[in-house]
């Protein structure tokens, strides 16, 4: 793999999540998966997400709503186990095209910004949280799931990054033990992990301070036009 390219990735995936709260591993793991397996992928973004969420909420804390995300907490860590499982037991064609119609349907969601139902029953933050949970598992792509959710409780925009910050956390502190247990933390995965600190360091430093420079909204569309055409490369 060319290290140059795997830097200028994660730099782009890691300033994605500062400037908008989230999207590392939706912008970075197809990107990734053009060079190397996805086996090698899942795990390696399980180290970048845990290393920008404690980041992340941190600067987040204060907007941060417990009621809010235990329910999608508690849900995900059921699923988690699950989601790492399907990484190593389904055919990696398979793993792959599941992501890009992941992929595709969440961005096509963001873009077209349907009306959806206002969600009244807290208690469905646990299928919301169950589906991120498995997403997370395989992809580190959790987020998708609790931004429905999020914009269905209408969550203010400092909360939703608060809310997602610590959703995040709780995620990564069960995914990381579950690639370790199954053996995912390979000697590839860790040399490339130290090769593409530095890039994802600086670009979450970046991003989570262009705010004031960039609109975050216009920034988002942008990635999920760009993230509609990686999914579709997934399927076919």
């Amino acid at each position: 793999m060319n290290p140059l390219y795997f830097g200028l990735v994660m730099f782009f995936a890691a300033f994605t999540k500062g400037l908008t709260g989230f999207g590392q591993a939706l912008v970075a793991v197809p990107l990734l998966t053009a060079v190397v397996s996805v086996r090698v992928t899942s795990p390696l973004m399980s180290l970048f997400a845990l290393f920008s969420n404690v980041y992340l909420l941190i600067v987040h804390r204060k907007a941060l709503n417990w009621p809010e995300v235990w329910r999608l907490s508690l849900a995900s860590l059921v699923g988690t186990p699950l989601g790492v499982w399907g990484l190593s037991a389904l055919d990696e064609r398979v793993v792959l095209g599941l992501l890009g119609i992941v992929l595709v349907s969440y961005s096509l969601y963001c873009l077209l910004g349907p009306k959806l139902p206002q969600i009244r029953n807290v208690n469905l933050a646990f299928p919301f949280g169950f589906v991120a949970g498995v997403l997370s598992g395989a992809y580190n792509t959790g987020g998708p799931p609790a931004v429905i959710y999020g914009n269905g409780r209408n969550w203010e925009p400092a909360e939703f990054k608060g809310n997602l910050q610590a959703f995040f956390m709780i995620n990564s502190l069960m995914v990381c033990p579950s690639h370790l247990l199954h053996g995912n933390y390979t000697e590839e995965v860790l040399r490339l992990f130290l090769v593409a600190l530095p890039f994802m360091i600086a670009g979450m430093l970046v991003g989570s301070r262009m705010d004031r420079y960039l609109d975050p909204a216009r920034f988002r569309k942008v990635v999920l036009v760009v993230l509609v055409g990686l999914g579709l490369s997934l399927i076919f």
